[in-house]
């Protein structure tokens, strides 16, 4: 970090806490802040704290091997603060936070572990990783008798639903999702009891489930927080509440679905960080960058991005949006649902229950004098003419189809009946994507690739790697949980279309051609870029084949 954005960060801190000396009294708020000002990772953001404070840095590898502390506090309080107790060999107490400047807490662990505790500065993702290894999974009492209900006992379930124990497990659950960096919660019953699963990175990965409590009131509890029936149980159910996680409030969408031995519910975490929503975070290359920049500058025609569900398409358009967001430019969109809420941005839901769909909402949105439109999906016919002739009428369209490729979105849109001459004038490019695992940056090892792996692996040849290329591969640590990868990137393809491409879609041509022509023409596949992004350290091989297929 450069001393500049030090000076301007110390003197951020002394602005918002104008009494502090040499500790200042900041909130988690104000560090999240900081962090998303500054976009500081974890590890830069804690040292720069502990330069601040004068305090001493703890890493990951101390925490570890400390003889912990836990059992004097509450697992939630420890969450919550963000805060570690442990002992040193000399039978010292020390206290690891990752804000160190909270005065209430510090209070409340010299309480507990005496007046000579010592405090420390550590990463909120070291506390993270530490406290998911030392702390148990919760309760494990035994469900009582007096728990067991009839199934139809709506109340008495309404009224366990809404105990203590059962939102306490409720809470702890989602903070562990997002402790954990999950997309989504599955929580899934089964004849032996309920199946936790989250979604990190792309896979799901399966936790302990809440004991202690029904299955029943874990599901009626996520349904009292989204607003559903929770005498409903026959049918499906979609809502979205919002949950406060430790020190801050998250959105979520929540699905219910019937099975064979009770409901399901999905929770889908939707992102709140707006720090994300850069140009650099997507993974374009420099060429698919520039290009990028430069179709935003067109007055108007349409842009389609392509990828099957979670390939990151609606983070890429949002991304798109936040670039285009100036005050000279009025933006509206219509979403299923409102991931990313923009300021500046009006943005609205459809409800298709009383009549408000894509079509209909894109409908009324010309008559709003809009420069930009993104409409969140085409599925239909109707959709795709309003969008095209949105689009012809001087508007800039930003939209998504389900297609594997950027070419194979155009016979997906001459199938839903868009003429192609309409097509030919309104469409101005297509950007396919899909999303890959990014290698841990503590633990990722480079090794070249021998002869015998080549032989063993013909699809080696398919991406064009050779023995003696360079070629990194996961290890595993505890920063990443064992995995080898931490986050996820995208890998693109961006087809223009050139005047070549408009004559092939005007002589009737497959998506097949027009992607040859197109790649003829300099186009980077999705699976060149992965490549790039291999040799480069960003993913793995596997990875990468694990997501696309050589064409």
């Amino acid at each position: 970090m450069s001393g500049t954005l030090s000076t301007q960060f110390q003197a951020y801190l002394r602005e918002r806490h104008p009494r502090a000396s040499g500790e200042v009294a900041a909130a988690g708020e104000a560090q999240t802040a900081l962090w998303e000002k500054f976009g500081l990772t974890a590890e830069v953001f804690a040292q720069e704290v502990a330069d601040f404070t004068g305090l001493e840095r703890a890493p990951l590898r101390d925490l570890l091997a400390a003889q912990p502390a836990v059992g004097e506090f509450s697992e939630r309080f420890l969450r919550e603060v963000l805060g570690y107790p442990y002992r040193t060999a000399e039978g010292g107490a020390v206290f690891a936070m990752a804000d160190p400047t909270d005065q209430a807490v510090r209070r409340a662990a010299e309480l507990v572990l005496g007046p000579a505790t010592l405090f420390k500065v550590a990463s909120h993702e070291d506390i993270a990783v530490v406290l998911d290894q030392r702390l148990g999974s919760g309760d494990d009492s035994e469900m009582s008798p007096a728990q067991e209900l009839r199934d139809d006992d709506i109340e008495s379930l309404r009224d366990l639903a809404s105990g203590a124990p059962v939102v306490r497990a409720v809470n702890d659950l989602i903070e562990r999702a997002v402790e954990m960096r999950a997309s989504d919660i599955h929580i899934e019953p089964f004849s032996t009891g309920l199946v936790v699963r989250l979604r990190v990175d792309g896979l799901l990965r399966p936790i302990a489930a809440p004991t202690g409590v029904l299955p029943q009131a874990v599901i009626s509890r996520i349904k009292i927080v989204a607003g559903l029936n929770i005498a409903e149980r026959r049918l499906p159910q979609d809502g979205a509440a919002r949950i406060r996680a430790g020190r801050a409030e998250i959105d979520v969408r929540v699905a219910i679905m019937p099975t064979q031995h009770g409901e399901s519910a999905v929770l889908r975490i939707l992102p709140k960080d707006r720090s994300q929503l850069v140009a650099s975070r997507l993974g374009l290359s420099t060429r698919d960058d520039a290009a990028l920049r430069r179709l935003m500058t067109l007055p108007h025609g349409m842009i389609v991005i392509t990828g099957p569900t979670g390939s990151g398409k609606t983070t890429t358009l949002a991304t798109i949006l936040s670039m285009l967001n100036t005050p000279e430019r009025k933006i509206l969109t219509v979403e299923d649902p409102v991931e990313y809420e923009i300021p500046g941005i009006n943005q609205s839901q459809i409800k298709p229950a009383i009549g408000l769909t894509f079509a209909s909402a894109l409908r009324s949105f010309v008559r709003q004098d809009p420069d930009v439109i993104m409409v969140g999906e085409i599925r239909d016919s109707e959709t795709a003419h309003v969008a095209v002739h949105a689009a012809l009428t001087g508007h800039l369209v930003l939209t998504t189809l389900h297609t594997e490729t950027a070419a194979a979105a155009v016979p997906r849109l001459l199938d839903l009946g868009v003429e192609g001459y309409l097509l030919r004038s309104t469409l101005r490019a297509v950007i396919a994507q899909r999303l890959v695992r990014q290698l841990c940056e503590h633990c990722k090892v480079a090794r070249p690739i021998d002869d015998e792996t080549c032989r063993d692996d013909p699809r080696l040849g398919h991406l064009g790697l050779v023995p003696g290329d360079i070629v990194w591969h996961p290890a595993g640590c505890e920063r990443c949980g064992g995995s080898g990868y931490r986050g996820r990137v995208g890998v693109f393809e961006l087809l223009e279309l050139t005047g070549s491409v408009r004559q092939l879609i005007a002589d009737g041509a497959d998506g097949l051609a027009i992607d040859r022509q197109a790649t003829q023409e300099g186009m980077t596949t999705m699976l060149d870029d992965g490549v790039a992004k291999c040799r480069a350290g960003v993913t793995s091989v596997s990875e990468l084949l694990r997501v696309l297929v050589a064409r």
